[in-house]
């Protein structure tokens, strides 16, 4: 009985703890499913949801841009797009790769248009960071990849498109 309380305690604080790490998660309400051909104008850089491409962004580790119409499709079927500016240090990018390496619902690109050096995105949710935080990426992963408002979680993250701007 004990080891059940101290195990429910310790979620608590789990939570409360990624609870703090995820504080200024910005918050949309996009529906899924809207699939449209050609360039759709967003208003969040990089997107967190709306209408995109029937195709989906193959998820996986990418050093070119992707185009945001089929990373979108990707964030519907559950994935969560880390994006970084352009010009970030390597070391942090190499901090990137080393924390999404081996997850099958993640997708990592640099982001042309993008503000903030990082930036974590689900499907109606964003997070934007100054600089890479291991704390906060790995909070923001266990809480939306195949999570959160996913329209379609558990739909394919392969198979699909692979180019890069």
């Amino acid at each position: 009985m004990k080891q059940l309380v101290l195990l429910a305690v310790s979620a608590v604080l789990a939570s409360c703890s990624n609870s703090s790490e995820l504080g200024a998660v910005k918050s949309f309400t996009f529906e899924g499913g809207a699939h449209q051909a050609g360039r759709v104008a967003y208003e969040q850089s990089p997107p967190a949801g709306g209408p995109h491409n029937g195709a989906w962004q193959n998820c996986g580790v990418y050093d070119r841009a992707l185009y945001d119409e089929y990373a979108v499709h990707s964030l519907e079927h559950g994935a969560v797009w880390i994006t970084y500016k352009v010009g970030t240090p390597p070391e942090q990018i190499q901090a990137l790769k080393a924390l999404v390496g081996g997850r099958t619902y993640t997708l990592l690109s640099p982001h042309e248009t993008q503000t903030a050096p990082v930036v974590l995105t689900a499907w109606n949710r964003q997070l934007e960071l100054q600089a890479v935080n291991d704390k906060t990426v790995k909070a923001f992963l266990q809480a939306y990849e195949q999570g959160g408002e996913a329209p379609e979680i558990g739909a394919s993250c392969s198979g699909a498109y692979q180019g890069t701007v």
